[in-house]
């Protein structure tokens, strides 16, 4: 006997609120879970590719752990001092770069920038805001305790979760397909299908792509010898994932550090400029048609809409999943759009009931 409509909408509906309960109160805790995991989805691909080499799970799963941990290794040695350091520097001279430009706007609009306007006082404001602000909340994130210890567990828990849920992948995922009710299975198996296949676009593709240009901004531009290059590579390269967000919060950041610093050698500024340029062509017409494709379905919007509410809701953990349950909720309200077009209530006309009247 099928189960009625009504009380399955009950069940699944008493299932979702006992989810947001979950992350309402264990956000925190539940981070480095949720962190392991994506990690280890992130990986899966990879894992599955050395098996149909020839490896085994496990053999794979220990070339992959090997693998990370030179990696972060590199990372915390070589990138993670300079970008504390470089973001320090630049909170401090954040109210010497706004001086500067009250003193340029000053000259070229003496009107606009009078001893008692608005724009001045805002201008001299945001200095002063940004490197108390920004000083405190570094301060505090590296002299916390509770920090230092959030921290540290992050930093061993993560990885624990993460090999073990990439090791037992394919068989957590049968698991639930065992565990899936009968008579939905099918629909939710071909709903997970395409979720899944947003989610590799969208994450893995973006955040590959996410990582190749913020190193190349990074390298490039300090290679050019900008002061903060590193940070302002890492701030591009993270915001890639909103289309030409990253693009313009990069490159006006870069050029307004590189017209700080060489001002009147436009040879310089010029080839911060033509970083960014070089950087989107690569990304719009290589990197993201290769890694991404046109069949990722998140608009920007939905993906700042998703991260507001959630982040809101739920914190940091919130911004984690937003993503996740973004490309869920699009796939679902696709899934049910469908289904209302295939409806009487959308067509109007009455059900065949087989008779030929």
């Amino acid at each position: 006997m099928t189960l009625p409509v009504r009380d399955q909408l009950k069940y699944w509906g008493i299932a979702a609120i006992v989810l947001t309960v979950v992350l309402w109160f264990l956000g925190d805790v539940l981070l480095p879970f949720v962190v392991g995991a994506a990690i280890a989805y992130f990986l899966d691909p990879l894992a599955d590719r050395l098996e149909a080499a020839g490896a085994s799970r496990g053999l794979a799963t220990g070339i992959i752990t090997v693998g990370a941990i030179l990696i972060f290794i590199l990372i915390a040695l070589l990138v993670i001092p300079t970008l504390v350091n470089q973001t320090a520097q630049l909170i401090e001279v954040a109210p010497q770069i706004f001086n500067n430009l009250q003193g340029y706007l000053a000259q070229r609009f003496p009107d606009l920038l009078a001893e008692d306007s608005v724009v001045r006082e805002t201008m001299i404001s945001l200095g002063e805001t940004i490197r108390e602000k920004g000083g405190e909340l570094l301060q505090t994130a590296l002299s916390s305790a509770a920090s230092l210890v959030s921290i540290l567990l992050l930093f061993v828990i993560v990885p624990v979760v993460a090999v073990y849920l990439l090791l037992d992948w394919d068989r957590m995922v049968a698991r639930i397909d065992d565990l899936l009710p009968r008579q939905h299975a099918p629909v939710i198996r071909g709903l997970a299908t395409e979720i899944d296949h947003t989610l590799s676009s969208f994450i893995r593709g973006m955040g590959t792509v996410c990582l190749i240009l913020g190193a190349y901004y990074a390298v490039a531009l300090m290679l050019v010898g900008l002061q903060f290059g590193l940070v302002v590579g890492v701030v591009a390269g993270f915001l890639t994932f909103i289309p030409y967000v990253g693009a313009i919060v990069g490159g006006v950041l870069a050029i307004g550090l590189a017209l700080f610093q060489f001002w009147g050698d436009w040879v310089w500024i010029v080839a911060v400029w033509a970083i960014f340029q070089s950087g989107q062509f690569i990304e719009g017409n290589f990197l993201t048609p290769k890694l991404v494709g046109d069949s990722v379905g998140l608009h920007p919007v939905w993906l700042l809409l998703a991260m507001s509410v959630f982040g809101t809701l739920f914190g940091f953990v919130g911004l984690l999943v937003a993503v996740p349950v973004a490309a869920a909720l699009g796939v679902i309200a696709r899934f049910l759009v469908a289904q209302y077009k295939s409806s009487q209530l959308y067509s109007g006309q009455p059900a065949q009931d087989g008779t030929d009247g």
